[in-house]
């Protein structure tokens, strides 16, 4: 916490843009949770509950498992905006974040991370089961403890260690149905945990200069643009692999195994095509990252979206 301390006694301090009104501030604390990345995290949770209840899941226990979801993705962003908050303030990408503006304070971000934290675990352990609370409490731990504190500044496999913490929404959906863990779950998982990397590294190539101003060792900063592309094609191939395991692991019915071949096969020509483009001279903003980026947003969200469907044509 020392170090931690000195680096936000020499970061430079922007503009204040203090919030005028309980509206904004309460606007600003909603944006601590960084509702598009929760967005993301939901896409990956409803899905599983429909498989795991084999069609439509229980109404309340599925509002439940979302509504505490949130809470703890929530709490889990807003703790790591409190600790990311020095670099948050150099990179162009997140200096309009409410603590990089000083919208709100570090103290109130603390408090409002761990209040989201303990009523998520709370809700979750009263309206489900112990199991999916003591996974959401795990996640969070997870993110804020080893990727936000110790992975995200000193390793280059931050991102691939530090995103399990993404992947445990899979197995709180799953856990909140059925109050065990299984083989397709943990499939999944293993969707979400290859899957994060390329997503990831690519969005880091455009905004490589961000990540090296903020001294984050993100692969594109200390790697090669070779390394960086061909390690996410290693990465998408077994995602694709992974999510092809699951057809015969959960026994899913043809429409899943094509949903995901097809999804599958656009995305592996997406992310080879970065690697034609560097063949052919291309660099920098000229390959592209970002076409990658976005399809891998939609690849999850459509794969997903045949998960939940799945179950409904058996």
């Amino acid at each position: 916490m020392t170090v931690l301390t000195n680096r936000h006694a020499t970061a430079p301090s922007p503009q204040v843009e203090a919030p005028r009104s309980i509206g904004m501030t309460i606007k600003a604390y909603i944006a601590l949770t960084k509702p598009r990345i929760i967005e993301l995290l939901l896409i990956t949770t409803l899905p599983v509950m429909f498989l795991a209840a084999g069609g439509l899941p229980p109404l309340w226990t599925s509002i439940a498992v979302m509504v505490f979801g949130t809470l703890s993705a929530g709490s889990a962003n807003a703790l790591n905006c409190y600790v990311d908050r020095d670099i948050d303030q150099k990179m162009r990408r997140t200096r309009r974040r409410p603590l990089a503006r000083h919208q709100v304070s570090p103290r109130g971000a603390l408090i409002f991370g761990v209040v989201l934290g303990v009523l998520s675990t709370l809700g979750l352990w009263l309206t489900t089961n112990w199991l999916a609370a003591v996974l959401s409490l795990a996640a969070i731990l997870f993110y804020v403890l080893v990727y936000s504190m110790i992975l995200k500044r000193r390793t280059a496999q931050n991102i691939v260690w530090g995103g399990i913490a993404g992947c445990m929404p899979v197995m709180i959906g799953w856990a909140g149905i059925t109050e065990r863990l299984d083989w397709a779950p943990l499939v999944l998982f293993g969707v979400v945990f290859f899957w994060t990397p390329p997503h990831t590294w690519t969005l880091a190539m455009r905004y490589k200069e961000d990540y090296a101003a903020a001294k984050v060792p993100m692969l594109p900063v200390v790697a090669t643009e070779r390394r960086v592309v061909l390690e996410s094609i290693a990465y998408t191939w077994a995602t694709v692999l992974c999510s092809l395991a699951l057809w015969p692991v959960a026994g899913t019915t043809p429409f899943y195994a094509i949903v995901a071949a097809v999804l599958g096969a656009m995305c592996l020509w997406e992310v080879h095509r970065l690697l034609a483009r560097l063949n052919a001279g291309k660099t920098g903003v000229d390959l592209r990252p970002m076409r990658f980026f976005h399809w891998s947003n939609a690849y999850l969200a459509l794969l997903f979206l045949a998960v939940a469907i799945d179950p409904l044509l058996a």
